[in-house]
């Protein structure tokens, strides 16, 4: 947590994923629905349209179908590092469900928070971060903004 509040942290790759092959960080699927429940009606439609198809196209995800009497539509998602997630999906769609599932799969399973810097190395350097100055010989002097040249720094006189 910072001091503003928001938890927050500096980037880094799940597990270096994309050094090597992508690896989904999604690894078990679990749609639990009522067999009769109004609720759970788009659910029953994606499992006899969609799911095969998402499963067909993520071989690396196990999906569960776990029917469940009196009991409210959810997804349930884990993740190889631990974490696991529950979306409700209480009277939606088909499609709804299957833009979810999708979103579910490219997600990581960390929480969003704020990235303190858009940059971030394990081995940092003892040089500092480069920028156009970095390697400016200090004899050209500052820059001045008004005439856009480098030149000596004014020595400031007083008025005679």
């Amino acid at each position: 947590m910072t001091s503003r509040g928001t938890a927050s942290r500096f980037l880094r790759s799940v597990l270096q994923n994309g050094v090597g092959r992508y690896v989904c960080q999604l690894k078990r699927v679990s749609l639990v629905f009522s067999k009769d429940g109004p609720s759970s009606l788009g659910t029953r439609e994606f499992i006899e349209e969609g799911v095969v198809d998402f499963a067909k196209q993520n071989p690396g995800i196990v999906v569960y179908v776990s029917p469940q009497s009196r009991t409210t539509p959810k997804i349930v998602a884990e993740y190889l590092n631990g974490s696991v997630k529950e979306e409700a999906v209480t009277s939606k769609s088909a499609q709804e469900i299957a833009q979810l599932v999708r979103k579910l799969a490219s997600q990581s399973g960390l929480e969003v928070i704020r990235i303190r810097k858009p940059f971030h190395s394990d081995s940092p350097s003892i040089q500092g971060q480069w920028h156009p100055f970095t390697n400016r010989p200090p004899s050209l002097g500052l820059l001045h903004p008004q005439d856009g040249q480098a030149g000596p720094p004014a020595s400031k006189t007083a008025p005679q």
